[in-house]
């Protein structure tokens, strides 16, 4: 059990790792890789039941395709430009897990490296839903005022493979993030 709580405290890491890329547009205090990742796995879930795909191994694989941040931190592209990122992602995770039962260690390492190859039909949509999550955001800090996230939606959203991820994009460039709460504010007389 300690092997299991050490890897529960080190997925705890990722509440306070920012992700970076948002620094570039000029965002003040952008959100974390576990914001992030909640979100990508309420994507991954939805894109799943609409592309017909093992939704809860979709959603695994959102879960944990991030995990290496906690010790590699979050490097946005440019950075990429000049680090080969998924090699050291690959080498940390692989650490991560070592320590857990066999059982636990051999189904992440397998979903996190399908995520990886890219060649499933569920590994496609995680990673979608990963690209989707992080367009959403951009959205919405575009709708607060950082103009600089449009460059978000030029390139990333090019690179959503899944009918159901391009349809949903296609609808976020013309509507306000602001959608869900309108007229659900009561005003009272």
């Amino acid at each position: 059990m300690k092997n299991v709580l050490s890897f529960l405290f080190e997925s705890l890491q990722l509440k306070r790792v920012k992700r970076s890329g948002w620094w570039i547009a000029k965002v003040k205090d952008p959100e974390t890789v576990a914001e992030h990742s909640f979100g990508a796995t309420i994507t991954g879930y939805m894109l799943a039941k609409k592309e017909n795909v093992d939704e809860e191994k979709v959603i695994k694989m959102c879960m944990l395709q991030d995990f290496p941040e906690a010790r590699l931190n979050d490097l946005h592209k440019v950075g990429h430009r000049y680090i080969d990122f998924r090699k050291h992602e690959t080498e940390a995770f692989t650490e991560q897990v070592q320590n857990l039962d066999p059982d636990m260690r051999d189904e992440m390492s397998a979903l996190f490296n399908e995520y990886q190859e890219q060649k499933t039909p569920e590994a496609i949509v995680a990673r979608d839903a990963d690209l989707l999550e992080c367009l959403i955001q951009a959205k919405e800090y575009i709708d607060s005022g950082y103009k600089d996230a449009e460059n978000w939606l030029k390139n990333s959203g090019p690179l959503l493979r899944t009918k159901t991820a391009k349809k949903i994009f296609e609808q976020l460039r013309s509507t306000d993030s602001n959608i869900w709460w309108r007229g659900l504010k009561k005003v009272d007389r």
